[in-house]
């Protein structure tokens, strides 16, 4: 068999060490310049992010960032803290980014495509702030999303035991079918928005009730109680409970005993 002898395995070690070394501070690069990009496109009236340096070596001491143990960023923690503008396409770059906590905040624009970059994402809050347009329907690709909440306050959250919060917004159109397959969604929240068409009911939907969807006025379906264009009505029960005489039904029984009776007779 095969092995490294003392000095070959310490010249291999060093390199493996070496490599770690740089690619951390690549990575880490990468993202805090990502990071500073975010904080220019911003307004942020309480100075949250006034540490934010672009000469540091990486972003990892930064007001409201997180990051693991290879200095890359797991975490951006900036809810309820008055900043307006846009989310900016170099947030796609923050690969390791498990938490993205935007929410109470005045944010605007549509809610970006790029985000599916974002595959270990395990909570996506966005709620309270002022996205409009659709939800996109490549957020059915974050697998580990847990939370997804997204009203008028605009909640969309996503979390790996699953929390999605996209309420209080201006979100229009549907809901993506594609949601549906984020069996890891613990937490919905897509109220107080401007949606419209059927709720989907299947796969993770499954779970979730009308408060999930309250406040959409052009939602539709079974759980919202409102049927959709096209859709059969709903049986009409009568005041004890119980359902309407099946008038065809009964029709069909008399005559049946009729003619057992004339076959009799």
């Amino acid at each position: 068999m095969w092995r490294l002898k003392g000095r070959e395995f310490r010249t291999c070690l060093a390199v493996l060490i070496l490599v770690t070394f740089r690619l951390s501070k690549i990575f880490a690069n990468e993202e805090g310049d990502a990071l500073y990009i975010f904080r220019n496109n911003l307004q942020d009236p309480n100075n949250i992010m006034d540490n934010w340096n672009r000469t540091d070596k990486n972003p990892c001491k930064w007001n409201h960032v997180t990051c693991n143990s290879l200095d890359s960023v797991v975490r951006l923690d900036m809810g309820n803290a008055l900043l307006s503008g846009q989310l900016v396409p170099q947030l796609a770059l923050l690969t390791n980014l498990q938490y993205l906590e935007l929410y109470a905040n005045n944010l605007s624009g549509h809610i970006p495509v790029y985000l599916e970059n974002l595959t270990n994402l395990v909570s996506l809050e966005l709620y309270t702030n002022n996205f409009d347009g659709p939800i996109p329907d490549a957020l059915g690709k974050l697998f580990k999303l847990r939370f997804l909440i997204g009203t008028q306050d605009c909640y969309l959250f996503v979390r790996q035991t699953s929390n999605s919060r996209l309420n209080s917004n201006n979100l229009s159109g549907s809901i993506p079918m594609s949601l549906t397959s984020l069996y890891s969604l613990q937490v919905l929240d897509l109220s107080s928005n401007r949606l419209s068409g059927p709720v989907p009911h299947n796969g993770s939907f499954s779970l979730f009730t009308a408060v999930s969807y309250a406040n959409n006025l052009d939602l539709c379906g079974p759980i919202t109680e409102k049927p959709c264009p096209g859709s059969s009505p709903p049986a009409v029960s009568s005041p004890d409970g119980d359902s309407k005489p099946n008038i065809g039904a009964i029709v069909g029984g008399v005559v049946a005993v009729w003619c057992y009776y004339l076959l009799l007779w």
